[in-house]
């Protein structure tokens, strides 16, 4: 088990309040349309929140490439926007009702307006990037969405698959999750016209902190307290998602114990997500699943080495750390 240290990032969002100030406005500005349906379900997921975490990975990674001017902002709205349309599909695929607490757009609105929605801000925010002339960031983004995508479809392809591997998973995890985290790191280092090697140097990093994030979530998911998670534990697999803390188990458990989650997998009740919970103590899951983020984590930190020492460079290790040691 991982030893205890401080998840806080508080000094990386104050030191950046206003920049996030100013992403948080430009999204608004993004979500403003005549449409009333685009602008009432942009203006939902605006107030559902959020730490703008990608947005600040743009910030920071252009800052460290040492750009200086402003059109870091509008880009760092844009990757969210192409954020927050993923969690509206998400939704309509996982029928979530809630989101940090709130109905989800689809509860409120229905699946086929949400589904067009955010189509329509993946477009949108495509066409706003365009007004920055690079060839470059455009490529960035489309990526980015292409790997959102294919992720997602390999996921569902596979929900219920007991036999799907680690290195299947981490295709997954890559795609949906550290996809967008490495391009907006490499729009940041566009941006300052990084050379090459620490563009890749910092877009590596990205994807790495992106794929830690979604593993933490995966380990709460079986390991968190549930009011402290705000959803019951065993979402996930309700839902077929085979992740990192189930695929340990199928790799250690005997031939019996691996027929009964099998089973389980393919019929879920609470006596059987408890049964589940029992084994994964039983063999350690979580524990190997931390080991697993942590020398993701690790290897994310190593990536910041090209960098010279500075309070972008520290800050972005704290991230990197505050994806690992977190309990929601």
């Amino acid at each position: 088990m991982l030893n205890n240290k401080t998840t806080d990032i508080s000094r990386v969002l104050e030191s950046y309040g206003d920049e996030l100030r100013l992403v948080e406005k430009s999204l608004e500005e993004m979500f403003t349309h005549e449409n009333f349906l685009v602008q009432s379900i942009g203006r939902h997921l605006v107030k559902g929140g959020g730490k703008r975490l990608r947005p600040l990975f743009l910030i920071l990674s252009s800052r460290i490439s040492g750009y200086q001017g402003r059109s870091n902002i509008p880009l760092a709205a844009i990757i969210e926007v192409i954020h927050t349309a993923s969690l509206l599909h998400d939704d309509v695929v996982d029928e979530a009702e809630l989101r940090r607490g709130n109905p989800t757009a689809n509860s409120i609105w229905g699946n086929a307006v949400v589904v067009l929605a955010g189509d329509f801000h993946y477009s949108n925010a495509l066409k706003y990037a365009v007004t920055f002339g690079s060839l470059r960031i455009i490529e960035s983004l489309s990526s980015a969405i292409t790997s959102m995508t294919d992720g997602e479809l390999i996921q569902l392809h596979r929900l219920g698959d007991t036999s799907i591997t680690e290195g299947e998973y981490i295709r997954i995890i890559s795609g949906k999750t550290g996809a967008l985290f490495s391009e907006a790191c490499r729009i940041g280092a566009i941006l300052g016209e990084a050379p090459p090697e620490k563009e890749e140097a910092i877009a590596a990093y990205g994807m790495n902190v992106g794929i830690a994030f979604q593993m933490m979530d995966d380990i709460l998911d079986y390991s968190a307290d549930e009011g402290e998670l705000g959803k019951k534990l065993g979402k996930d697999l309700e839902e077929g998602k085979i992740t990192l803390p189930l695929i340990f188990l199928l790799a250690s458990a005997d031939a019996a114990e691996k027929k009964e989650i099998e089973g389980i997998v393919n019929s879920l009740s609470a006596e059987g997500l408890g049964r589940i919970l029992e084994l994964i103590v039983k063999y350690d899951s979580i524990g190997k699943s931390l080991e697993k983020a942590l020398a993701v984590v690790e290897e994310a930190k190593g990536r910041l080495e090209a960098f010279p020492e500075s309070n972008e460079r520290g800050m972005l290790m704290d991230i990197a750390d505050y994806a690992l040691y977190r309990d929601k």
